[in-house]
């Protein structure tokens, strides 16, 4: 088993990924938890594990500017907790809700997938591009009749025009 990837926090708050030698940010943090990379920050001033501290952070930026999913009722009853529950069974007891609520999610998604036959999110994105593929084609038909009526009449005009003149001269 590889060694977890080292990101060193700078006393200026700045985060360094020393597997990629450059600075990071909250985001890319984001993106190594999304993509299952183990890795630990460490304050470099005091050499401390800050792991828990900016995974923290992460969920703060992710609440405050992107689909929040925790009320605040429930951050609230959390926050009493703290004082009134036994630390290592709330942890427990939240690690295996969200581990539970996670299968869950993958066992429906997998019903879904049998009944169907696709992924549901793939087939919404191919009924999406179908849907867009068909109001195009309707759109170019709609245009094309618009242009070959305006194209019939106007040669209907000169017809009846040039028609006229040949009565009369």
């Amino acid at each position: 088993m590889s060694n977890p990837r080292v990101i060193k926090k700078y006393p200026n708050r700045r985060l360094y990924d020393t597997e990629e030698s450059r600075y990071i940010t909250l985001a890319d943090i984001k993106d190594l938890v999304m993509n299952k990379v183990d890795f630990e920050v460490i304050d470099k001033k005091s050499g401390e594990d800050i792991t828990r501290t900016i995974l923290l952070q992460v969920i703060s930026e992710q609440e405050q500017h992107g689909d929040a999913i925790m009320t605040e009722d429930f951050l609230a009853q959390i926050i009493r907790a703290y004082g009134s529950v036994v630390p290592d069974f709330m942890a427990r007891y939240l690690e295996q809700s969200m581990s539970f609520f996670m299968k869950q999610q993958k066992f429906l998604q997998g019903q879904v997938k049998s009944v169907v036959g696709t992924d549901p999110i793939s087939a919404m994105a191919e009924l999406t591009q179908k849907n867009i593929a068909r109001l195009q084609s309707l759109q170019e038909e709609m245009l094309k009749g618009f242009s070959s009526d305006s194209d019939t009449s106007s040669a209907g005009n000169d017809a009846d025009s040039s028609g006229d003149h040949k009565r009369t001269g």
